[in-house]
């Protein structure tokens, strides 16, 4: 790219940095998958980031793309924890193991890692709709809230819009008019209310999760006056994971709105 060149919208330059090794990875659960990488900065961290990669929850996207997230944020003050779970198309990924291996990570890091301090979920794409569904659930207890990342947070949406060549059809299984309550107890759109805050950070630029999937849960399961919904223009996909560009700063915003609420 030239000096002086506007990027694109969905640079994808992220995806071909290796970012930095962890400082040390622990396990939550005796599968070689069930583990979460510790990015820790030089000091007490100002709180604990679960860090939820995206990818359709397909296999062959691992935690290895958000390290260049994770390092940054740990450069920041904050201790990154980036997990990993089971996806399709690996041994027993799919609904409900998948959400399971998230509830689980995030259960381990509380009780083992954070001792008390402050836990903010962040979740990208995929990760999104893993982290908000997953404050529904008793393992969330006690963390701060959310910040969703171009999230997929209306499973039934991005299964009619098709993306990700039938990417929600793909984690569930079968289609919702068959197994109706397993898709109901997936979607945070239809799951209602949270009970922690989420912020939600979109970009109107994004070709694939439309801000239009992260306007829905909006509409649906947002609460009024604690939730929020940024739209960033001109901003696509990646971007959002890419410490190096614009969107890096609204994170870093949403975290610390999340912090200074309890």
């Amino acid at each position: 790219m030239s000096e002086g060149s506007t990027p694109p919208a969905d640079d994808r330059s992220v995806l071909d940095r290796t970012g930095p090794e962890p400082a040390r990875t622990v396990s939550y659960g005796p599968a070689a998958h069930q583990v979460y990488e510790v990015h820790e900065p030089s000091g007490l961290p100002r709180a604990w980031v679960a860090l939820i990669h995206g990818g359709f929850w397909r296999a062959e996207w691992d935690r290895t793309h958000l390290r260049p997230l994770a390092g940054a944020l740990a450069r920041d003050g904050y201790a990154a924890a980036l997990v990993e779970y089971v996806r399709p198309g690996m041994p027993g990924g799919g609904w409900p193991a998948t959400g399971e291996d998230v509830a689980a990570a995030v259960a381990a890091l509380a009780r083992d890692e954070a001792a008390g301090a402050p836990v903010v979920l962040v979740g990208h794409s995929a990760g999104g709709h893993l982290a908000v569904w997953l404050l529904h659930r008793p393992e969330a207890q006690g963390v701060r809230g959310a910040v969703s990342l171009a999230g997929c947070l209306d499973l039934h949406l991005v299964h009619e819009l098709g993306l990700g060549d039938g990417a929600a059809r793909g984690l569930m299984g079968l289609p919702p008019e068959e197994v109706p309550d397993a898709w109901a107890g997936a979607d945070p759109a239809r799951l209602g209310p949270t009970p922690y805050p989420v912020l939600v950070l979109h970009g109107d630029a994004d070709e694939r999760v439309p801000e239009a999937v992260s306007r829905s849960w909006w509409e649906q399961a947002a609460t009024p006056g604690r939730d929020g919904l940024t739209l960033l223009p001109g901003v696509g996909h990646f971007p959002l994971i890419d410490p190096e560009a614009a969107p890096y700063a609204a994170l870093l915003d949403g975290l610390e709105d999340l912090l200074r609420r309890m």
